[in-house]
């Protein structure tokens, strides 16, 4: 498994991290055996970040992924995790100091662990922005000061929010979502202003929330129609030509050295051996250009996220 190195970090992190949200049964049920297998594998084979959080099947997916951790020294892996929402609505959120101090506690106690490696801010846009400038960032430095966390990070949709906050707040690590696939290569406009900063790049949802997979996206998934279409005959025309574009999603996204690491959710041992085998191989770059070809029409058409003044940018044209 090749490594990249993770910002100023120091860390030299896997290009393919292990998520969480799938073990949370996010997308479907999960067999818990199954997940806990499933994070054995992906540390025995190279992947050495892991990325969770308490939202994800409302404390569930840290729960299973606590387990599995037992079993693993932890020297072999960093892990991360999230503060700030707890739920669906936006009554389930609060970046408030209290809050998210209180929140890294009952990480730590199911995941068993004495510190993470990463605490983020998760999905920023739901909570007010001059809040976790001046209240939630500051809050999660003492707890890095208390040797509770060793990083921290900030997560989001809109990619304008990551400069917002930052000209203002220092981060270590940010994750982003959806903005570095095939259909959405949005974040690496972000790119410069992150490599001067030193900034730790996480890239999740190489797949974009299984919209580039012949599955499809879950029903929840809260893209417009004309993506989920364009999507679906990209995810056809891979098939027919005897490829799958999730494969090809992955690696796009891997093949990118400026994006230090990718996010991958699964609960099932053999995807993540498969994940692992599929950017061993070469780029289909004939594929490829075609594939971008079909998504053309929706390149970077995205979806509102979080409270209106914070998702303006994303808002369908």
């Amino acid at each position: 498994m090749q490594l990249r190195k993770l910002g100023n970090t120091g860390l030299d992190v896997s290009i393919l991290a292990f998520g969480g949200s799938s073990l949370g049964s996010e997308f479907k049920e999960i067999d818990e055996g199954e997940g806990i297998r499933t994070v054995h594998v992906a540390v025995d084979n190279g992947i050495n970040l892991i990325d969770t959080a308490p939202y994800y099947g409302l404390t569930k997916a840290e729960t299973v992924l606590g387990k599995a951790l037992r079993e693993i020294p932890r020297e072999k892996y960093y892990l991360a995790t999230k503060v700030g929402r707890y739920g669906k609505t936006q009554a389930d959120f609060d970046f408030s100091a209290q809050r998210v101090t209180q929140s890294v506690d009952e990480s730590l106690q199911r995941l068993h662990v004495d510190y993470v490696d990463f605490i983020q801010a998760h999905d920023m846009e739901f909570g007010d922005i001059e809040q976790i400038i001046n209240e939630t960032i500051p809050a999660l430095r003492r707890v890095q000061q208390q040797g509770k966390a060793r990083f921290v990070g900030i997560t989001g949709l809109p990619l304008a929010l990551f400069r917002r906050v930052m000209e203002h707040a220092e981060v270590d690590q940010i994750q982003s979502y959806c903005h570095y696939c095939l259909n959405d290569s949005a974040l690496a406009d972000l790119l410069p202003f992150l490599q001067e900063r030193g900034v730790g790049i996480f890239n999740s949802a190489p797949l974009a929330m299984r919209l580039l997979s012949d599955e499809g996206p879950p029903h929840w998934h809260p893209a417009p129609d004309a993506l989920k279409a364009r999507c679906a005959e990209a995810a056809r025309f891979c098939r027919e030509q005897g490829s799958d574009i999730g494969k090809l999603a992955l690696q796009f996204s891997v093949a990118n050295p400026d994006i230090h690491t990718n996010i991958v959710g699964t609960a099932s041992p053999q995807r993540i051996l498969q994940n692992i085998r599929d950017i061993e191989e070469p780029l289909d770059e004939e594929l490829l250009a075609a594939v971008l070809q079909i998504l053309e029409p929706v390149h970077n058409l995205t979806w509102s996220s979080g409270r209106p003044e914070n998702n303006a940018e994303n808002m369908p044209q």
